[in-house]
């Protein structure tokens, strides 16, 4: 399905959660559920803050594996494009008319490379990220073939010990090889400090910064000795974006959750102390659940369990609630402590998951909500775009 979706077709509770129109009380649960007014002033805020820093913001768009939401993000935060981490991932964005896309990981397999070398024709600007010179002639090859320019940044490991090159020898090397290609041209580093996004800690995080800038800066230095131009430097996520912006090094930030904002985010403190998530950033981004059993009186059973969301970075909790708390979860269950018996069978719930990644990755369809009703319905349109 796409924006175009005609949901005079589809059947509530079947097909879709809700279709425009409808009361938010009316949601089929479990569902996804964006404050639309939370949304859009983070989206507004985070763009406010690139451009008053000189700074351009590629969304990443393996956190809401949306159309919809990118192009929000495009028109109200002045958004350049997206981010992914796959191909089929990319070909999404690409197809739904987003025209700057950065794979932002590495691309081996001969039949990936082949459809990602075809994405330009789509009208796409297209970025790859390189770590291995191997590579590099593969990638060329391609885009020879089909007639198109791949854009390479060489990655950095500047922390997260996964992919990317540790010398600013190997940067200029692989960059010297991709200039030298048919059909690829080398435009910047790609440089994410993702080990550190969620320590709690400001001050830690911006330690672990500080290491990576001064060793994407010294890569920066190594390629200009080359005569060798670095148009973009890109990084940055929702725990650290104001390092990179504030770095003189970074051109390019790569900001994702920000946008819902998840409870693992959420319990980071920013430099006065306060969780980002109390003032920094709204959570615009919920799982609706609903109450189907109290049967023991001290706890209830709500229909939000594993196949709903994803704990790998913890429980969800309970958005504006302090006297219940969800406390587990089984395939098709999740248990609410309710100490004295508060809740009631039907009664809904706003869960705040732990991971909004890939908890939206299980999930078909996001339902807009403002002002107690259904604005729209967007479709998680990359959802199982995984290869």
């Amino acid at each position: 399905m796409n924006a175009q979706t005609k949901f005079e077709e589809l059947e509530v509770g079947y097909d879709v959660p809700a279709i425009p129109g409808m009361d938010e009380a009316d949601i089929q649960t479990p569902a996804l559920v964006l404050d639309l007014d939370a949304l859009e002033r983070n989206i507004k805020k985070m763009g406010d803050y690139a451009k008053a820093h000189g700074m351009r913001h590629r969304v990443h768009g393996k956190m809401h594996k949306s159309v919809n939401v990118a192009k929000l993000q495009e028109e109200l935060g002045g958004a350049v494009g997206v981010c992914c981490q796959k191909v089929s991932e990319a070909e999404v964005f690409a197809r739904g008319g987003i025209k700057d896309v950065l794979v932002s990981n590495q691309v081996r397999d001969p039949q990936k490379i082949d459809r990602l070398a075809r994405l330009p024709k789509l009208g796409a600007r297209t970025i790859v990220c390189v770590d291995d010179i191997d590579n590099v002639a593969d990638l060329s090859a391609a885009a020879q073939k089909h007639g198109t320019e791949l854009e390479v940044f060489v990655e950095i490991d500047c922390g997260a010990g996964r992919c990317g090159v540790t010398t600013t020898e190997a940067v200029v090397e692989i960059a010297k090889a991709v200039n030298a290609a048919e059909n690829l041209k080398f435009s910047g580093i790609q440089a994410y400090q993702g080990a550190m996004q969620h320590m709690d800690s400001y001050e830690d995080r911006k330690a672990k910064l500080d290491i990576a800038i001064a060793q994407v800066a010294d890569a920066v230095e190594g390629l200009k000795a080359e005569g060798i131009e670095c148009d973009l430097v890109s990084g940055g996520g929702t725990g650290s974006y104001y390092f990179e912006s504030n770095s003189g090094v970074y051109n390019e930030l790569q900001c994702g959750s920000y946008a819902f904002m998840d409870a693992d985010y959420g319990r980071i403190l920013d430099k006065d102390g306060n969780r980002i998530d109390q003032g920094e950033w709204e959570n615009a981004f919920f799982l609706l659940t609903q109450v189907m059993s109290h049967a023991k009186a001290d706890k209830a059973i709500v229909d939000a369990g594993l196949k709903a969301q994803s704990v790998d970075s913890g429980l969800p909790f309970i958005f504006g609630r302090e006297d219940v708390e969800y406390i587990k979860c089984s395939d098709e269950h999740g248990v609410v402590a309710d100490p004295n018996g508060v809740l009631k069978v039907g009664e809904k719930l706003k869960l705040v998951p732990g991971h909004c990644d890939p908890t939206a990755n299980v999930h078909d369809w996001y339902v807009g909500v403002r002002n107690g009703k259904v604005e729209t319905v967007w479709p998680v349109s990359a959802r199982g775009k995984a290869y």
